[in-house]
């Protein structure tokens, strides 16, 4: 695997993480709500709190993970400048 490869392969993952924290946050505190609504006899108030507590929870995540990502100094996007993947000079005009 060349260089430029793997520095895309590590930014596609970066990218991903943010999304997968910010859902995992939201989805199970909205299931451990339901569950402990479940269980105390308190239907509908655990469930919205555990889930603003989760969307709390996925927004720091994400703001957290871009901090890290934009603090190292990484590009997120590289320029295409044409020609076969990337390489080369774009067309002139004649």
């Amino acid at each position: 695997m060349d260089k430029e490869t793997r520095q895309t392969a590590i930014q596609i993952a970066a990218v991903s993480s943010i999304g997968i924290a910010l859902v995992v946050a939201i989805i199970g505190c909205f299931f451990l709500g339901r569950w402990l609504d479940g269980r105390m006899g308190t239907d509908p108030y655990l469930t919205f709190l555990f889930l603003l507590i989760g969307i709390a929870a996925g927004f720091r995540n994400m703001y957290v993970l871009l901090k890290r990502y934009v603090m190292s100094g990484q590009k997120i996007a590289t320029e295409v400048t044409g020609g076969p993947q990337g390489k080369g000079s774009p067309p002139t005009k004649a």
